[in-house]
């Protein structure tokens, strides 16, 4: 589902190039759930941005469902994450002035997904948040917050799920409630790449990447 093939990134800081990939490769097949540790400054959040079609690397090739998202048109790429690919973050972006089902909804505002009403008020149901539909991002708790972000995340049937430090902002049972929403999400055959700092978290995956400084 998600094939990293020897990328490399390179950012320029006050006059000095500063590498943070060198030649990084990675597959993530259709059922798993892969989480990406190491210290500040290594590439995780670079890793998980190539990964999505948000930020090219300046050598390699990044392949989601077998195709090349840096091939296409940025009008082409965004409408290809669009109908592939999931982000979870840990600061949600919920829009603050829509309720719970227009934020779930958010997505098909930029793509048509014909049933997107209907799907939303299943994932929505399915995450728990019935009762909340109608609740301003102002009026949740923080874990009804990432899970209204989770759910919207999957309103296009994504192929591959990223998440940055999902659980970051949760307490202790609020990030097992979203993390059995992940690992449930890779059992029915979704792709899932994680960074995230908690090592309790990183338990929950398949398998566990470490990465280095370059």
């Amino acid at each position: 589902m998600l094939d990293i093939r020897q990328i490399s990134k390179t950012y320029n800081t006050g006059g000095k190039d500063v590498p943070v990939l060198d030649g990084m490769s990675l597959q993530v097949g259709p059922g798993e759930f892969v989480a990406v540790q190491g210290q500040s400054g290594c590439g995780k959040s670079t890793l998980l941005l190539a990964a999505g079609g948000l930020l090219s690397p300046d050598s390699g090739q990044v392949l989601v469902a077998g195709d090349d998202p840096y091939a296409l048109s940025p009008e082409a790429r965004a409408d290809f994450r669009a109908t592939h690919i999931g982000f979870v973050f840990q600061q949600f972006h919920l829009i603050p002035y829509l309720d719970v089902l227009d934020n779930v909804l958010a997505p098909s505002m930029a793509h048509n997904f014909p049933d997107a009403r209907s799907h939303a008020l299943e994932l929505i149901e399915h995450f728990g948040m019935t009762d909340r539909i109608g609740h301003l991002p102002g009026e949740l708790s923080t874990g009804e917050r990432q899970r209204t972000a989770l759910a919207r995340a999957l309103l296009n049937r994504p192929k591959l799920l990223l998440a940055d430090e999902p659980t970051g902002n949760l307490d202790t049972d609020s990030g097992a409630i979203v993390l059995n929403y992940i690992r449930e999400f890779a059992s029915s055959d979704g792709a899932v790449l994680m960074v995230t700092h908690d090592a309790d978290a990183a338990g929950k995956a398949d398998r566990v990447i470490e990465l280095a400084k370059v």
